[in-house]
């Protein structure tokens, strides 16, 4: 399998972190972003949206890094990471959603403040941004460390939810958001982040940055 990725994207790097996880050789293609290069017509072509990552298998593509996950962890035969029974499987999915509505928009807000846009060249931040996407965040890291009281993880278990948000969840010290007001919370992304597969992902990410 190929992944067209941007190796600092956290939608990129979960699927990465995945892939170490369940023993699955990825073979990574470097699509440099701030060049415009997702939108080239070649990259159209696999993906119209102009976004990262892209999956490829054999004459299969498949874009949104959430669907990745699924196939990926069902393709390795992992159904502990993503469980079939009915109720298992919907709680999985609904942290999944909340990640991409909710939890990763509030990052993703700030990190492109104080992160994207030094990267690139585009600026200082906005203040204004910033503080509203802090604002968020602590909305929904108050959620999350509520959710995680008695569990290890966001389902019990751990499942490929925890992937789809703990890449995000890593991206927070770097762009000045503290987990530690919400101590659950803090734990969890302790506990994923020592995770080899993640260890790995994010090593590769400091490396290429």
């Amino acid at each position: 399998m190929k992944l067209y990725q941007f190796s600092l994207s956290p939608n990129c790097q979960k699927v990465v972190a995945l892939a170490h996880e369940v023993g699955l050789r990825l073979d990574l293609v470097n699509v440099e972003l701030f060049k415009g290069e997702a939108k080239a017509p070649a990259m159209l072509a696999k993906n119209p949206n102009g976004k990262v990552p892209i999956l490829e298998d054999g004459d299969f593509l498949l874009w949104e890094s959430n669907a990745m996950l699924s196939y990926m962890a069902t393709k390795a035969n992992r159904t502990d990471l993503a469980p079939t029974a009915p109720q298992e499987r919907a709680d999985v999915e609904r942290w999944m959603a909340w990640g991409l509505a909710h939890f990763a928009p509030a990052i993703r807000k700030v990190a492109f403040e104080r992160i994207v846009k030094k990267l690139g060249g585009l600026g200082a931040p906005d203040d204004a941004l910033v503080r509203a996407g802090t604002e968020e965040f602590a909305v929904w890291a108050k959620v999350l460390d509520q959710s995680l009281s008695g569990k290890d993880y966001v389902c019990g278990a751990l499942t490929i939810a925890d992937f789809s948000l703990a890449t995000y969840a890593a991206l927070t010290a770097s762009c000045g958001l503290d987990f530690g007001p919400y101590p659950r919370a803090k734990a969890w992304v302790e506990r994923m982040t020592a995770r080899d597969s993640m260890k790995q992902t994010l090593m590769a990410a400091r490396e290429a940055a």
